[in-house]
């Protein structure tokens, strides 16, 4: 429903990462399958998550007599050391080990540098396109000697930045992950109490607004998101007043808004 609230084509769906099994984050996901099955999916699906994750899948297929028309390739999440999940031309995806009540993890993408844009107006006349072709590849122009004619950076552009966004859910405040998402450009840290529920943030594994700032500054994150908030709250105000005592560049991770970054 929400995601066809906000126009996301489920089409355009490929890979899953599910953090943890408390049902508010995994709850869905047997009806988003579903819809994808009667919406006459037959590409593979790709999920991530903790181990328990596939069983849950088996048993509401068996018990429903249902079937899929795609197949789920699913990568079950285990251990304590950060892993590569995923790979491709644009990006990685690493996980960030958390401290929850049961298994839990984040999720780190980094998009890879992308090649240096061509500047036409540096470009020699008749330049040819074997040598367009090099200079795509980040490579420098050569004589037929094999000395260098023109270095690449003479002639192309820098490349567009490339951003990194680490996503953490339910977790206690731990500062074993700062090391894993120093200097990404966008941080999501869960953030269910006020700092006056500290004890109660503990006992449940979770964290207050003043300890994801904490995280965020020890990190040297560009732009801190808050989210996961208690339903005890119904004004967000305070968790991001004394957030942004800490980390001024904090915000509301509220359903529906998007966040631009800075180039």
């Amino acid at each position: 429903m929400q995601l066809s609230q906000y126009n996301v084509k489920l089409s355009r769906i490929n890979h899953i990462f599910i953090s943890h099994l408390h049902g508010d984050h995994f709850f869905g996901l047997m009806g988003l399958i579903s819809t994808m099955h009667l919406f006459g999916r037959t590409k593979d699906l790709f999920l991530y998550g903790p181990a328990g994750l596939a069983e849950v899948i088996l048993a509401t297929l068996k018990a429903s007599l249902s079937y899929l028309n795609f197949k789920i390739a699913f990568t079950p999440l285990e251990g304590r050391e950060q892993a590569l999940l995923y790979e491709n031309d644009l990006l990685t995806v690493h996980t960030i080990p958390l401290t929850h009540g049961i298994d839990c993890y984040g999720f780190l993408f980094r998009e890879k540098p992308g090649p240096r844009k061509i500047n036409k107006e540096k470009l020699p006349e008749d330049f040819s396109v074997k040598n367009m072709a090099r200079l795509k590849k980040g490579l420098d122009i050569l004589d037929e000697q094999g000395a260098v004619l023109y270095k690449n950076e003479e002639l192309t552009l820098p490349p567009k930045k490339a951003f990194s966004y680490a996503y953490c859910s339910d977790t206690a405040y731990d500062e074993s992950i700062v090391p894993l998402i120093r200097d990404v450009d966008l941080l999501y840290h869960e953030a269910t109490f006020a700092s006056d529920m500290e004890e109660r943030a503990r006992e449940t594994f979770h964290s207050t607004a003043r300890q994801a700032a904490s995280i965020a500054k020890m990190a040297n994150v560009s732009q801190l998101l808050l989210g996961h908030y208690s339903v005890r709250y119904k004004d967000l105000q305070p968790l991001l007043d004394e957030a942004r005592e800490i980390f001024p560049n904090t915000r509301l991770a509220i359903e529906g808004d998007v966040f631009t970054l800075e180039q």
